[in-house]
This record gives structure tokens, sequence and C-alpha cells, in this order.
């Protein structure tokens, strides 16, 4: 078998492998969430961080944004916009 990675040994790539190859499911699944949800936060952070006067709010619009367009995003701030004045 060819290493698929130049930086790991073929050895640890084999048994990293067969590891991978014995894991459930439900288990591999479990770990994609994981990362997924690290992910997400790691990039909400990143933008709180660099905006560090946003509200939520605004840090929740611009990650929408990023992630969906801003089509999205500013169709989602006039729906909560109106959620909000419908409340008050």
């Amino acid at each position: 078998m060819r290493t698929q990675s130049i930086d790991t040994n073929q050895k640890a790539e084999k048994v990293l492998i067969r590891l991978y190859q014995n894991v459930t499911i439900s288990e591999k699944f479990s770990k994609i969430r994981s990362l997924t949800q690290t992910t997400l936060f790691l990039s909400r952070r990143a933008i709180a961080r660099t905006n560090r006067n946003l509200t939520e709010r605004q840090i929740d619009l611009i990650f929408v944004s990023h992630l969906y367009g801003k089509e999205l995003a500013d169709n989602l701030k006039k729906y909560l916009d109106r959620i909000d004045h419908e409340k008050s």
C-alpha cells in the first residue's frame, strides 16, 4: 500500500487505517459531529475576536453570511427584527 500522507510513517499509517476500519458507524458519526461543533465554535469565536464591539446577534448574522450568503443573512435579520418588534 502506498502512503497517503507524506508526513506519516507508512507503518503508522497502516495502523491508523486499521484502527479506523474497526470503528463503528456511531463512533465515526460522533467524531464527525464533534469536529463539526468545534469548527462552528472556532468560526464564531474568530468572528467575535475580530469584531469585539458586536452583539451576539450581529456575530450570528456575520456567521450566517459567511456560510450561506449575504441574502440569507439579510432575510434572517429582517425576520429576527420583525419577531423582536412583535414581542414589544
